[in-house]
């Protein structure tokens, strides 16, 4: 019976989104002459259906990979994504917008991701 008292708040703490899993904060990667990079986003736990059968998925981040720009949303309004230069010459910058406070972060070393947040 404690077991069941305890671990109910854990699954209470998640968001269910169900298909809509692009419905949060938005981002946007740049990259400069020909730049490649590697995106991890974070942000609060959420429940999607990511199929189907799948109807209960969990995740609380992202990553992706990437060369010149790209963009999507985040599933929740909240959460915080590093952008970490992988190669080529030019610069790569991470943004990121919620209730019309901009946040941008550039880098320009592989060695010294760049990152940006709310939460």
């Amino acid at each position: 019976m404690l077991l069941a008292v305890v671990a109910a708040p854990a699954a209470d703490a998640q968001t269910r989104l169900g298909a809509d899993i692009e419905s949060g904060l938005p981002w946007h990667v740049a990259a400069l002459q020909g730049a490649s990079w590697s995106l991890v986003c974070r942000f609060r736990p959420v429940t999607y259906q990511a199929s189907t059968y799948n109807r209960e998925a969990w995740a609380n981040r992202i990553a992706q990979t990437g060369r010149g720009s790209m963009g999507g949303r985040l599933p929740a309004d909240d959460g915080s994504c590093t952008v970490t230069k992988t190669g080529g010459r030019g610069a790569v910058a991470i943004a990121m917008i919620k209730n019309g406070e901009a946040q941008v972060a550039v880098t320009t070393d592989p060695a010294r991701p760049a990152a940006v947040g709310f939460f």
